[in-house]
């Protein structure tokens, strides 16, 4: 089974709950197409159509996979408002992606201002394929303490965690927004900054306190593998973790290939990131397609038992 981890969809229960809203997040009409308001980032263009659910679907195929899941996205700050004004957006959400297509699954979002692990078993029983947390949420002790419930009930469920850039309700960004940065600039620096935070944050807090979880880090954890010669020379000695994951989504062929020559291709699974960006993988050949598309994501998704290389 062919695999694709990390998409975006909106379906249209939650682009109405964005349209009517009067601050950000929200869709906002300009000249004769759509803008979407983030909170602390430039707006930026939105073509409805390329959350055309039925569209999506043609497009996995398209890419010659078997199914791709998709996550409500994280720097949008939904997940961080308060619950008065999260919840009829994530419910939205969630309705929404419950009615997709066979051919997308979905990951769960939960409200971090008030964790619900009941609400979070709940869509783990209707079949969301795990949570989608943002990685600001994580970026310490504390989180992975408020948060720990949540992973808890992951891990208790044999259900995996997704790590994506996004802010916590206490970074949630609130006042002028940056318009004179290039549309890349978040992307290029803040997203990766928060990344690579997490993914040491895991490993330091979240492991021991969830030996059991199966954790995907998007967009190559910020690159943070990679810096562990830096990490050495400091005094810490991280130890592989074989329930770990990171998707390429961003990455192509040279850091691919950096990443893999420091935690073995058995940690990696491929993300296209749709529709943000198009469906480019690593070349790195036959062999690592495979494991990218088919046996990692069969391990971090629990679909089977599947033998690891060497």
């Amino acid at each position: 089974m062919q695999i694709d981890v990390h998409q975006h969809l909106w379906p249209e229960p939650l682009l109405g709950e964005l349209g009517r809203r009067r601050e950000a997040p929200r869709l906002r009409r300009s000249g004769g197409g759509w803008l979407v308001e983030v909170p602390g980032e430039p707006d930026a263009p939105v073509d409805l159509a390329d959350h055309d659910a039925d569209a999506r679907a043609a497009l996995v195929r398209a890419d010659g996979l078997d199914r791709a899941y998709v996550a409500l996205s994280c720097p949008l700050g939904i997940e961080a408002l308060p619950p008065g004004s999260a919840q009829p957006l994530l419910d939205a959400w969630h309705e929404g992606a419950a009615a997709l297509p066979a051919e997308l699954g979905a990951w769960a979002a939960p409200c971090l201002a008030d964790p619900d692990p009941g609400e979070l078993a709940a869509l783990i029983d209707v079949g969301f394929v795990g949570a989608c947390l943002p990685a600001d949420a994580l970026a310490g002790p504390a989180g992975f303490e408020r948060y720990g419930p949540l992973l808890a009930l992951l891990e208790e469920r044999d259900a995996p965690l997704f790590v994506h850039p996004g802010p916590a309700p206490e970074t949630l960004a609130a006042g002028d927004v940056p318009q004179a940065v290039p549309h890349w600039w978040p992307a290029a620096t803040r997203y990766v900054a928060m990344m690579h935070v997490a993914w040491h944050a895991f490993a330091t807090f979240g492991r021991p306190a969830h030996p059991e979880l199966r954790v995907c880090f998007a967009m190559l954890a910020g690159l943070g593998p990679v810096h562990r010669e830096r990490l050495v020379a400091r005094g810490a000695n991280p130890a592989p973790d074989p329930l770990a994951f990171l998707d390429t989504s961003s990455y192509g062929t040279r850091a691919t290939d950096a990443v893999i020559r420091e935690l073995g291709v058995d940690a990696l699974l491929y993300g296209s990131d749709r529709p943000v960006l198009g469906a480019a993988e690593p070349e790195l050949g036959e062999a690592v397609r495979v494991a990218l598309r088919e046996r990692n994501p069969s391990r971090l998704l629990g679909l089977a038992e599947v033998a690891t290389c060497g």
